[in-house]
This record gives C-alpha cells, sequence and structure tokens, in this order.
C-alpha cells in the first residue's frame, strides 16, 4: 500500500504553492478501487472552489505522475473538506470549539473509544470535549484514529458556501420540474 506520509510531504508543497492548507491524505478504495483522496482548503475561507479543485488536481497530477510513489494504478480525488469535515490536525480542534464532533480513538480510554459533543478546545496535546452525557473528557491528540464535525443547524449556519450564484435558477428549475411532474 502507499506510504501516506511520502505521499503527504510530495503533496503539501504543491497544495501551500497554491495557497492551500492540506486537511488530509487517504487511500481509501482498497485493493479493487484505490483512490487517492486528497482534501485541502483556503485558510481564510476553509473552502475550495471547482477551479481550486481543478487547479490543485492538475498540478497534483504532473507531480505524482513524475515521482510515481504508488505501485498499482489509482485515481486522484481533490476536494474541500465539505461542512461535516474531517478533523485531521490539532489546530482543527480549537478552530471549531463550539460545535459538536465524533471523535473515535484508536484505543479505549476506560471502558470507552467513542466520544460525542460540542468541542472546547485544546490544552497542550489534547482533546477537550464536552461529552453528551455531561461530562468533559480530555482526549490524546495522537489517540485520535477518526474525528469529524458533525452535521448541526449550528454549523451550517456557520460554514456559508463561498459563492451562491446561480443558486436561484437551480432553485426555479427544479420547482418547474416539480410542476411539470404533478401535471
Amino acid at each position: 500500500m502507499a506510504d501516506i506520509a511520502a505521499l503527504t510531504q510530495l503533496i503539501e508543497p504543491e497544495a501551500k504553492a497554491l495557497g492551500f492548507d492540506l486537511v488530509r491524505v487517504q487511500m481509501i478504495g482498497g485493493t479493487s478501487d484505490p483512490t487517492l483522496q486528497v482534501m485541502a482548503e483556503r485558510p481564510d475561507t476553509r473552502q475550495l472552489t471547482i477551479d481550486d479543485c481543478a487547479d490543485l488536481s492538475r498540478r497534483l497530477s504532473d507531480v505524482l505522475d513524475a515521482a510515481d510513489p504508488i505501485d498499482a494504478a489509482y485515481r486522484l480525488e481533490v476536494s474541500s473538506p465539505g461542512i461535516d469535515r474531517p478533523l485531521t490536525r490539532l489546530k482543527d480542534f480549537s478552530d471549531w470549539a463550539g460545535h459538536e464532533a465524533r471523535i473515535t480513538l484508536a484505543e479505549p480510554i476506560g471502558d470507552r473509544k467513542q466520544f460525542t459533543g460540542d468541542l472546547i478546545g485544546t490544552e497542550g496535546e489534547e482533546i477537550v470535549i464536552a461529552t453528551k452525557d455531561g461530562r468533559e473528557a480530555r482526549l490524546p491528540f495522537a489517540g485520535i484514529k477518526t474525528a469529524k464535525l458533525t452535521l448541526t443547524n449550528k454549523l451550517i449556519a456557520a460554514t456559508a458556501p463561498l459563492s451562491s450564484a446561480g443558486a436561484e435558477e437551480f432553485e426555479d428549475e427544479s420547482a418547474d420540474d416539480d410542476i411539470h411532474a404533478e401535471g
């Protein structure tokens, strides 16, 4: 399988050169459909436009073709992290304080591996979360297997799209389709 650390070393400078922060690099799809998934964002908006994704994809394709770091055929997928984004960097847990997250640990603390609740932030290398059962948990950042924001109304309100240009036309067209489908 691909060396994610080596891939990240190839990919991160290319993302930075375009002004993006790298959020995550991972291989998904297993051996039947291997896909190199690259998530990046603009630091000021925490999003990427479609044009940003295309620019980064073209740049990465050239670098990956030259370096050939993956033995088998694979697909390259470049995207923004999305609204219910993965939390992969220590700063993500501070940046998204006040929002609900779901964190799964690689090894349990006590008898528990999964924690859901509102992020309080970080203290040193620990994530602080107010769990749904009303307790405060301190989780080692190094022990996190996966973490992501939970889709809530509060998160939706906090993450406005970069552009809603054309949204009215799309809504009007779908409303027309509904009328034609009924009649």
